[in-house]
């Protein structure tokens, strides 16, 4: 072991006579071990927010969506579009869909909601959308012989209407049809057929879905779609891809990724978890402080052990890297504590689900932990280097210390 590794550990452990030195070293590794405890965890809960609400919108929904630039009577002869964007690169499947804004009714209660047409066969490579069933089946909306259309409802939509499976409802067309008295509201009954829970609550409060050919009916329209829905084999790569699509589909079309749909909730939630990360840092200055403190009550108190080294021969880079050892010994070990705690801590409360939220304000129903090496890594040297940084001033004291005027009257 160095000589200056050997006589830091030596002054940090403590003496009966020394015992208040070994509690400000103790509170010093326990204000380190705090701070970046409460670093991993803060971090943890915004990749945790990110990961799960990211994951939630990709499953449920598609990665890319080609839409109409300028919005009329949806995009007809889509098959052949659909065709020909599935040889794309990175693209695994597509899907036409069509969306309209409806009003849904049962018997006592009515609420907006987005109805949406798919092709079931195709809606299942897009989105994960339809294994999201809770209630019922999806395959019951490919039955045919029933008196009325199927339909499936998010958990939070059928339960704000009062609807169950085998339920009789009403969609309402505010926009309606064109008759010989005008425009009047066109309506059409579904029997719910079934329920699914995405777990994100805009989703599982506002949307229905329903086959292409019955939305189609709904919405009074032909044989059209609003939107054609691309799952890709890898989604980071939307923005490449959704390039591609719209210089193959024409300068009629637009396209909207996963990303652009959410900017603004993950543009938050970065911002959001910075801000956290420089409020918690600031646990670390204060033991960083701790560290500055107990480093200059040690110079102080072991003058005389700096003299007696120097006259045995001690060099004054010796004597200062003595002082930088026990600052970073103390960093080193409260980091390893707050690493080990902090990771701990976020793995019992994912296990377990400790901290419950609102879905209807925060849209998950408790609050996810995502601990990232990288992330941890981080904050390890971040602590690292201020513990050592905090040492430069005390060691610079204690190298400076005069053996000679202090040794003179022993």
């Amino acid at each position: 072991m160095r000589f200056e590794v050997y006589v830091a550990q030596r002054y940090l452990r403590a003496k009966r006579r020394d015992r208040f030195f070994s509690i400000v070293t103790a509170l010093s590794v326990a204000g380190v071990a705090a701070g970046v405890t409460a670093l991993v965890i803060a971090m943890a809960v915004s990749n945790g927010f990110q990961a799960s609400l990211r994951d939630h919108l990709i499953g449920a929904s598609s990665h890319i969506n080609l839409l109409e630039k300028n919005p009329e009577f949806g995009i007809e002869d889509y098959q052949p579009i659909l065709a020909k964007l599935s040889r794309l690169e990175h693209v695994e499947a597509v899907a036409p869909t069509l969306y309209g804004e409806m009003m849904i009714t049962t018997p006592v209660r009515a609420k907006g909601c987005v109805l949406k047409g798919v092709d079931p066969q195709a809606e299942t490579r897009v989105s994960r959308l339809l294994s999201k069933i809770v209630d019922g089946s999806f395959e019951a909306l490919e039955r045919e012989g029933g008196e009325y259309p199927g339909i499936l409802l998010g958990r939070r939509l059928a339960d704000a209407i009062g609807a169950r499976v085998s339920t009789i409802v009403t969609v309402l067309n505010p926009q309606g049809e064109m008759t010989p008295l005008g425009r009047i509201p066109a309506f059409k009954r579904f029997q719910v057929v079934g329920i699914f829970e995405t777990g994100l609550f805009e989703l599982d409060s506002l949307w229905s879905v329903t086959l292409l050919r019955d939305a189609q009916r709904a919405l009074s329209l032909g044989d059209v779609v609003n939107s054609l829905e691309f799952r890709l084999d890898d989604f980071q790569a939307s923005d490449e891809v959704a390039r591609a699509i719209r210089a193959e589909a024409g300068e009629d079309f637009t396209t909207s990724t996963w990303m652009e749909r959410n900017r603004v909730l993950f543009n938050a939630l970065k911002t959001e978890q910075l801000a956290t990360a420089m409020i918690i840092g600031m646990i670390m200055l204060v033991a960083a402080l701790n560290i500055l403190i107990s480093l200059v009550m040690m110079v102080v108190e072991k003058t005389k052990d700096i003299a007696i080294l120097k006259s045995m021969g001690a060099r004054q880079e010796q004597i200062r890297r003595i002082f930088m050892w026990q600052g970073l010994l103390i960093g080193s070990v409260g980091t390893a504590a707050g690493l080990v705690i902090g990771h701990l801590t976020c793995w019992l409360c994912e296990r377990y689900r400790l901290i419950s939220l609102d879905a209807e304000v925060y849209g998950l129903e408790y609050v996810p932990f995502a601990p990232r090496p990288l992330h941890g890594l981080y904050v390890a040297i971040a602590a690292i280097l201020i513990s050592y940084l905090i040492t430069i001033y005390p060691s610079g004291n204690a190298a400076r210390v005069d053996s000679a005027e202090i040794l003179r009257y022993e």
